[in-house]
């Protein structure tokens, strides 16, 4: 196989759990072209993966096939000519835009009955729990590809990196000397989620706790979305913080994880990202499931604190529990500052 196109746009949390389709791919098929396609903001983690050939930028929607977007992007990826095509998702107008685009292999998730339009389908059960990360494999496996051994990677690019650097330079900053907050989140273009947000105070709470534990100092990031957590935070700190949101870019931000001593964030796609980069990543989780969506990395490198509740069958797709509550259902300070003693 020459030519491979692979189709995940969105959101920044599941292009990181495409990535080991990606390895999987590239293992098999190791002097194939493969080309991604991505959201545009999403773009520049991606421009310099070692298993990419290219990056193709498909607008900044949550679905770029979707009804009045349809043609316009069966044209863009007709122009590719790949011979083969998996698609990571389960949305039926990338079914049909594979379809539309005359691609020969065209290999798709089936969920409900959307990829029907595919030659190999890996049909998706919502109520059985499994990690996304897992489903996409799925893809590799039916057609008889090996998936032993592969995890979530997305390295910093150069640029990035570089970036990282004067960063801490300028900031006399040792490598391991900080921890990274994020307490915000549940925001991207295809859905907004604030429900997963754990309560500021308690990110405030455990990142003095831990400061001390480690003699680091604090970091917070954050975008524009985050504002008001970002601010409920730096208000309950009673000790001095580094105010980093709305600063860096995805890839930036990634790299300046990977030379913190730890990132602690909710289940958002920046923590992913930080987890895939080589960050020592505390995930906390409530109304969404870790064991679908828990950074898809070792153990040792990643963790997350939850206490298990009863959720919807489909997973986030199918919104946040109605009766969830963060107080009653929610990780204390202590469970959580428990499991990241596991990581530091």
């Amino acid at each position: 196989m020459k030519r491979i196109l692979l189709i995940k746009p969105c959101c920044i949390g599941d292009v990181v759990f495409a990535t080991p389709l990606l390895a999987a791919l590239r293992r098999a098929y190791p002097n194939a072209h493969i080309t991604w396609a991505v959201n545009t903001s999403i773009a520049p983690v991606l421009q310099e993966h070692p298993h990419l050939n290219a990056v193709l930028e498909v607008g900044e929607t949550a679905n770029p096939a979707a009804p009045r977007r349809l043609l316009g992007f069966v044209r863009r990826i007709r122009r590719l000519r790949a011979e083969a095509v998996f698609v990571p998702d389960r949305s039926l107008w990338y079914a049909v835009a594979t379809r539309l685009a005359g691609i020969p292999m065209r290999v798709g998730l089936n969920s409900g009955g959307r990829g029907f339009t595919y030659t190999h389908k890996a049909t998706i059960k919502p109520e059985v729990i499994r990690h996304e990360a897992e489903i996409y494999l799925d893809l590799a496996r039916i057609l008889g590809i090996l998936t032993d051994g592969l995890w979530a990677f997305v390295p910093p690019s150069v640029a990035a990196s570089a970036q990282a650097e004067r960063v801490l330079h300028q900031a006399r900053l040792a490598h391991g000397s900080y921890l990274m907050v994020h307490p915000g989140g549940g925001v991207n273009v295809g859905m907004r989620m604030i429900e997963k947000r754990w309560a500021a105070e308690n990110f405030a709470a455990l990142a003095e706790r831990l400061a001390e534990r480690l003699g680091a100092q604090i970091a917070v990031i954050g975008a524009a979305s985050d504002r008001e957590p970002v601010a409920r935070f730096k208000a309950a700190l009673k000790v001095p913080c580094r105010d980093w949101s709305e600063r860096f870019s995805l890839a930036e931000t990634a790299a300046l994880a990977m030379r913190a001593a730890l990132y602690i964030g909710n289940d958002n796609g920046v923590g992913h990202l930080a987890a895939a980069a080589g960050a020592k990543v505390l995930m906390i989780f409530g109304p969404s499931d870790p064991r679908r969506y828990a950074p898809f990395v070792p153990s040792e490198q990643a963790r997350y604190a939850w206490r298990p509740v009863d959720l919807p069958a489909g997973g986030v797709a199918s919104g946040a529990p109605r009766n969830f509550n963060w107080s009653r259902d929610g990780v204390s300070v202590d469970e959580a500052f428990a499991v990241a003693c596991q990581l530091c």
